[in-house]
């Protein structure tokens, strides 16, 4: 549970920055919360704000269940009736098939998260974890950035 303090000035807000490179299998969600919290626990800051970013446009994050893996199939299912791998309903094709639908899938998810960190551990809900959505087909090497702020 988290208890109210006051952050006085004589305390410093100190800063943490660094990047995680993640190889996906292909299209689906990965699970990046294990990763990110060690991130925050080496940065010695105890209570702040943490931003995660995913430099590239056809994959996302998402904070979704950690619980029950049939979660993210039933996501990887309602996001392929809504952006179909149909090459014939898309005019960009530069990178193959899969890049339009790619696009629209990241599109409507995104690519910033922002999570509170304390006790030195981002608070997320007991069955929350945080994913890289990759939405293309083939594997990729996906580039996130981790920004801590606090104290």
């Amino acid at each position: 549970m988290l208890r109210e303090r006051a952050i006085t000035t004589s305390e410093v807000t100190r800063q943490a920055l660094s990047e995680i490179t993640v190889a996906t299998p292909g299209a689906g969600l990965i699970d990046i919360t294990e990763r990110i919290g060690s991130f925050v626990a080496e940065s010695g800051l105890a209570d702040g704000l943490l931003t995660v970013f995913v430099r590239h446009t056809s994959a996302s994050l998402l904070i979704q269940e950690n619980a029950d893996p049939d979660v993210r199939v039933d996501l990887d299912r309602f996001f392929a009736k809504l952006a179909p791998w149909d090459p014939t309903l898309y005019r960009h094709s530069t990178e193959g098939a899969d890049d339009m639908p790619a696009h629209i899938r990241s599109a409507l998810t995104q690519t910033t998260l922002t999570i509170p960190v304390a006790g030195g551990r981002p608070v997320l809900g007991t069955w929350q974890g945080i994913y890289l959505y990759e939405h293309r087909e083939h594997p990729h090497r996906r580039h996130i950035v981790l920004h801590l702020m606090g104290a």
